[in-house]
């Protein structure tokens, strides 16, 4: 008996150290977490700033030099430009408009916020809308292509979601709270648009005419998921969360390689055929149009679950591809392709955005933060960012993806780093459980069998 007690007693000095010891170790990865976000705060900052300083709300006539603050009694020529790339009408602006108003409400920096409200607010109500209008329907009228040469033509244009669609989806984020009825109409339009116009398949899979008869492109789910998702939070109407379930659904139909874990580019309907490549912004814009529609969807609304599902298999396919330094490869799944800054920034969010939520399980954390690591290489220290991959088509050969070329600070890489950033910065820093932190439970079930 005196044994039995004495050896109880020497366990019990035992397991009182190793919680002290795990009880210590805890305290200090909990005061790691500030250390860890304070450089993506500083890093996410430099980025948005820059950003701010290179939007000049200007018209530069590309003939002459000369730059103007109004069109207002400028002729009418081609040869007048938006001064600032981050003035112009792209989806690729509207992706950055929702990472800058993320990283704003999130920094507490209001800023930011006000980038999207001046840059709308610069396009709809300072009479230079007209000026464009003019050159958009004069050259509409010589050839339907030469209308690319004007800016703001995705605006008059909207004959495809690349148009209006993430445009859209953060003005509905404006209306919220500046229910101008400008901004309503348009709202509308897009709406009209997307419901209504944008071909679908006869199962209702929203798909182009190009470059096969009815392809579905999987950026195509972003860029109408994003504003589907947003339509609906805004007004209550189910008809824009039962649309955007039913793409979510469809799209991992067509598209979901269930050997490789991961998602084509493209499915070409006419020739029951994938494309050639595992595309990783294809990826990307994907997980992030997942996580969008979780984010507002209520939680027991029908095909809440269904979407859950696919976000969850994606997040497990996606871990296996990250490379060593955290990025994913321009293709995902060859290690000879370069590593790529949108797609891993827009993994990277899906991430941690469904660690925060309770969406994924904490150690996708991890993840998250090898991805982070990567993203910060490819960040210089004045806040450039590097390794953009341009606009990319669809082609049927893997050589087109290996080739496609990079830049620096173009918003399609721009908005999803700061949406990536913004959630790192609420994300907690991973934590692995010490192993002898369920010794205590192991003794405690030995005595409880003895």
């Amino acid at each position: 008996m005196k044994i039995m007690k004495s050896g109880l007693f020497y366990w019990g000095i035992i397991l009182f150290s190793i919680h002290s010891v795990s009880s210590s170790l805890f305290a200090q990865e909990s005061s790691k977490v500030l250390e860890f976000r304070k450089p993506a705060e500083q890093v996410l900052k430099k980025i948005a700033d820059r950003i701010l300083s290179e939007t000049t709300y200007r018209f530069i006539d590309a003939e002459t030099g000369k730059t103007y603050t109004s069109t207002k009694e400028l002729p009418v020529k081609l040869s007048v430009k938006v001064e600032s790339r981050y003035n112009d009408w792209h989806y690729t602006n509207g992706v950055l408009n929702i990472g800058m108003n993320e990283l704003g409400k999130i920094a507490g920096e209001k800023q930011y916020n006000e980038f999207v409200d001046k840059n709308f607010d610069f396009v709809f109500t300072h009479g230079d809308l007209d000026y464009f209008r003019q050159l958009y329907d004069a050259q509409k009228k010589k050839d339907w292509n030469s209308v690319r040469q004007v800016n703001w033509h995705m605006l008059f244009r909207m004959v495809r979601l690349d148009d209006c669609g993430t445009l859209g989806a953060s003005l509905i984020e404006l209306y919220a709270k500046d229910s101008r009825k400008i901004y309503k109409e348009y709202i509308d339009l897009v709406a009209q648009h997307i419901l209504h116009t944008e071909p679908r398949l006869p199962d209702g899979t929203i798909s182009r005419y190009w470059p096969h008869e009815c392809t579905i492109w999987a950026d195509d789910l972003f860029m109408s998921v994003s504003f589907l998702a947003r339509m609906g939070n805004l007004t209550g109407e189910r008809k824009y969360y039962d649309d955007a379930i039913h793409q979510v659904k469809q799209y991992n139909k067509y598209l979901w390689d269930d050997e490789k874990k991961i998602f084509y580019h493209c499915y070409h309907t006419d020739s029951k055929q994938h494309g050639a490549a595992f595309w990783a912004r294809a990826n990307g814009w994907m997980f992030m149009a997942e996580a969008d529609l979780l984010s507002v969807l209520p939680e027991d609304y029908p095909g809440r679950g269904d979407v859950l599902k696919i976000f969850v298999q994606q997040a497990e396919g996606l871990t296996r591809w990250q490379s060593e330094n955290g990025l994913w490869h321009q293709l995902l799944d060859k290690n000879d392709s370069y590593l790529e800054t949108s797609a891993s920034a827009m993994v990277v969010f899906g991430f941690a955005r469904g660690v925060n939520r309770g969406w994924l399980d904490q150690d996708y954390s991890y993840v998250a933060e090898r991805g982070w690591e990567g993203i910060l290489s490819h960040i210089d220290e004045n806040g450039n960012v590097k390794n953009i991959c341009v606009g990319t088509g669809i082609m049927p050969a893997l050589s087109f993806y290996y080739k496609r070329p990079v830049e620096s600070n173009i918003p399609m890489g721009e908005g999803p780093v700061l949406r990536a950033g913004g959630e790192i910065l609420q994300m907690k820093k991973y934590y692995e459980r010490p192993a002898d932190a369920s010794y205590d439970r192991i003794m405690k079930e030995a005595k409880e069998k003895k």
